[in-house]
């Protein structure tokens, strides 16, 4: 009876050891009929926009818009790309917040502030209003299927949809 005992257990835990991995096995689904989609645009916001930067787009009713922020918009390093919204907790306890509204014909993306906008010095408006670098991504959305992907992370939202990454 010992001998069937210990043969039981050993086959219990090769049969757990075997089944228990660490491997993603998650599968990546093609709808075939929605491609991932990316744009850069670049512009200023100020009060004769309303602190408004418009896109137009053609998207189905399903699918998702993600906007990321190059946050070294005019430098000339490399890019580094934050996903909207964002705040920028600025002196004297300002805060400004960038943002984005979308429908399946138009993005929004927009600046609102704690204080006036227009009371940015020179050098707080380049870095934050002047010559704003955005991409915008177009994914396609299918319930249950996208639930694997950061978002937030750049790098992982390109490499999940197979977008090619241009600078």
């Amino acid at each position: 009876m010992k001998n069937y005992f210990t043969i039981l257990l050993m086959a219990i835990f090769g049969f757990l050891a075997v089944s228990c991995t660490d491997r993603n096995d998650e599968v990546l689904v093609d709808d075939n009929d929605t491609y991932p989609m990316m744009r850069d645009i670049t512009g200023t916001f100020n009060s004769g926009n309303s602190y408004t930067i418009s896109q137009g787009i053609n998207i189905a009713s399903t699918d998702v818009v993600l906007v990321y922020r190059n946050i070294n918009s005019g430098s000339s390093g490399t890019a580094v790309w934050q996903l909207l919204p964002k705040t920028e907790y600025l002196s004297n306890g300002r805060e400004l917040d960038y943002n984005f509204l979308f429908d399946t014909a138009n993005i929004e993306i927009y600046t609102e502030a704690n204080f006036d906008q227009a009371t940015f010095t020179a050098a707080e408006a380049t870095q934050y209003l002047n010559n704003q670098r955005f991409r915008i991504v177009l994914v396609p959305a299918s319930q249950g299927k996208n639930a694997g992907v950061n978002y937030s992370d750049y790098n992982s939202v390109i490499k999940f949809y197979n977008i090619p990454d241009r600078d």
